[in-house]
C-alpha cells in the first residue's frame, strides 16, 4: 500500500474512532438561530457576493471589447507604430 493509502486510510479510521467530529454543524443539524447559524450564513452571503462581482466584472471587460472592436473601421489604422 502506498504511502497515499496508508494516510488516507488512517484519516478515515481516526473519524470512525470518533464519530461525534462527524456531525454537523448548527446551521444543518437543528439550531438554525444560533450565532454560529448565522455567522455561516453572513459567510455564504459574503462569498456569494465575490462571486457574483468577479464574474460581472469579467463580462463586462468582455462587453467594453465588444463595444470596441464593432465602433473601430476595417479602413482605420489604430496602431501606434509610423510606418514610413
Amino acid at each position: 500500500m502506498s504511502f497515499g493509502g496508508k494516510s488516507l486510510l488512517s484519516v478515515l479510521l481516526a473519524f470512525l474512532a470518533s464519530p461525534e467530529s462527524l456531525l454537523a454543524c448548527a446551521a444543518c443539524y437543528g439550531q438554525s438561530d444560533s450565532p454560529m447559524a448565522h455567522g455561516l450564513n453572513w459567510g455564504i452571503f459574503s462569498l456569494l457576493l465575490v462571486v457574483v462581482l468577479m464574474l460581472g466584472g469579467i463580462a463586462s471587460f468582455f462587453v467594453y471589447l465588444a463595444r470596441r472592436s464593432a465602433t473601430l473601421t476595417p479602413d482605420s489604422n489604430q496602431s501606434p507604430i509610423i510606418h514610413h
